[in-house]
This record gives structure tokens, sequence and C-alpha cells, in this order.
């Protein structure tokens, strides 16, 4: 996990060119979602994470958005269900 407040925008964009980042997060609302989720791209920027993957964000307590991964977040959703480090299952 990466803050967008603790990197340089030079390195962030290399970062997200070269498909190191994929995906970006809010610190406090513990929720993860995809680049282009318009949700996201309403934070701040010291709210703002990002992640290599869902595993990594999964991995450190986040959830998947509701907005831009509607299918991933229905099945966090269930109570029968959980998500793990390996995926929402």
């Amino acid at each position: 996990m990466i803050r967008h407040s603790d990197i340089a925008d030079a390195d962030l964009h290399a970062q997200l060119k070269s498909g190191t980042l994929t995906l970006a997060g809010h610190r406090s609302g513990k929720i993860f979602g995809r680049l282009d989720c318009t949700s996201g791209k309403r934070m701040k920027r010291e709210e703002r994470v990002f992640f290599a993957d869902a595993a990594e964000a999964i991995g450190l307590g986040y959830r998947p958005c509701g907005h831009c991964l509607k299918d991933a977040y229905a099945q966090w959703k269930r109570p029968a269900s959980r998500c793990s480090p390996a995926g929402c299952t």
C-alpha cells in the first residue's frame, strides 16, 4: 500500500503507467476500487492509497467498492462469505 501523500507525482505516474498499481482506496473508509471509479476520484489526496491488486487491499482489511466493483461487493456483502487475501468467495 502506498499513500498518495507519500509519493511524488512523477513516481506515481510511472507506477500507474507500468501497471504496478492497479487499484486505489479510501484510507479511513477502508474501501478500494478501480482507478477510474467516479467515487474514488472525489476523495482527498490525504485519504487516497494505492494497491498492486485486490489481494493486497483485502489483506489489509479493505472492502470492495459497491460502485465500480459490484460483483465483488455483492459477494463480500453476503453473510456466508467474506473476502480473504486470495479473493472474494
